[in-house]
């Protein structure tokens, strides 16, 4: 991230690649370790470029990778913890009951009915909330805080208030989310309007589609994300809302890429 100056974002929400994922990132690292060796690159940089008081929110989760199930929940927040954020909070994100069928995997149990042969599927991710130092509650302008003002009904209606949050995750082959783990808009939705203000940075060093860049900017956030495929920036355009067709432009805002010399990393902002 070495583009982005010390403490010049206010909130960071992400979601990492899941380690050697099966349908996702299938042999992307070598090994485990070289996946909590990027994890931790990561939180270092984070808590380099992050505002003191500020929030880090990952939504990842353990990982069932060729019959092993590896504590990713566990050691990334050891991780982060070593880099010097202070664990805040850990959130349930919870999906709909259909949404996973018996798998092979549930399903032994079906074909031999003891004890010992019993492993659940899972419905649920970790949303997890890292804090670096104490926020300053009165350096935020008044007026700032009134533009950013939480709505009370939809605060309770939807239980923001719980540490379980039940939300549709992104339906299979949306147009701009093929061949991406997309999380849904809902996810950095109630996390930016939670924890940061008005005109405010929010950065996605894992920006993927672009999903946290366009509900920033529809909630009146500015954004910076990081993504290694340089394919994705005509998805990213199109999603935030800056292709030639959108509707949603608005002249006083602007969008910039920065691609590094030889590497393969992108900077979008």
């Amino acid at each position: 991230m070495e583009e982005i100056p010390d403490e010049s974002v206010h909130l960071v929400v992400t979601s990492p690649p899941y380690f050697n994922a099966p349908f996702d990132y299938k042999d992307m690292f070598k090994n485990y370790d070289e996946y909590l060796n990027l994890l931790d690159k990561v939180a270092k940089e984070l808590f380099r470029v992050l505002k003191n008081g500020r929030v880090v929110v990952i939504n990842i989760d353990d990982m069932l990778v060729n019959g092993e199930k590896f504590p990713i929940v566990a050691d990334a927040t050891k991780i982060f913890q070593s880099a010097g954020f202070r664990y805040r909070d850990r959130i349930i994100w919870k999906k709909p009951d259909g949404y996973l069928r018996i798998s092979r995997r549930s399903g032994v149990l079906l074909q031999h009915p003891y004890p010992m042969y019993f492993y659940p599927d899972n419905l649920l991710e970790s949303i997890l909330i890292f804090q670096k130092g104490k926020f300053d509650y009165s350096s935020v302008p008044k007026e700032v805080k009134e533009a950013s003002k939480i709505d009370i009904k939809e605060f309770l209606d939807n239980k923001w208030y719980m540490t379980l949050w039940e939300m549709v995750n992104v339906l299979p082959n949306s147009p701009l989310e093929k061949d991406i783990a997309a999380f849904p808009e809902e996810l950095p939705y109630r996390i930016i309007k939670l924890f940061s203000y008005v005109g405010e940075t929010v950065l996605d060093p894992f920006v993927g589609s672009g999903t946290t860049m366009k509900v920033a900017r529809q909630l009146g956030r500015n954004s910076i994300g990081i993504e290694i495929k340089k394919s994705l920036i005509p998805i990213i355009k199109k999603k935030v809302g800056f292709d030639e067709q959108s509707l949603f432009n608005n002249q006083n805002d602007t969008f910039e890429v920065i691609i590094r010399e030889n590497v393969e990393y992108g900077y979008i902002g």
